[in-house]
């Protein structure tokens, strides 16, 4: 599909406060911006994840984050004291984890097996 330039991803939430202090320590930092009651942290160069209040729809948002180095990022989510749902190994060798945000949003981050292959030299 042409012409798509960036990616903008919601996630509804109940308690805008405490949400921004979950995900200020989910991404290590505070937000990029504020947009009225949207709430955002840009993830990459061209592409964002925001926050809004929508009691009526929180935790019905499912966002996956492809990263390198699961076993790092959970252990500065541990340090941040946010907890993550077992890891998950598919037969395609993908590590996949929830870590569901204070409503239950399903925030996932996924490993292919080549970048963790990459960080360990094999």
């Amino acid at each position: 599909m042409s012409g798509i330039t960036h990616l903008f991803a919601g996630v509804p939430v109940s308690d805008l406060d405490a949400s921004i202090d979950w995900y200020t320590r989910f991404f290590g930092r505070p937000p990029d911006m504020c947009v009225g009651e949207e709430i955002l942290w840009e993830i990459d160069e061209h592409a964002w994840l925001f926050i809004e209040p929508n009691a009526a729809r929180a935790g019905a948002g499912r966002i996956t984050l492809s990263v390198a180095g699961l076993d790092a990022v959970l252990e500065r989510l541990a340090a941040q004291r946010i907890e993550h749902e077992p890891i998950e190994t598919y037969s395609n060798g993908v590590r996949h984890v929830n870590v569901p945000d204070p409503d239950g949003n399903a925030i996932a981050f996924a490993e292919p097996p080549d970048a963790a292959s990459a960080l360990h030299g094999v």
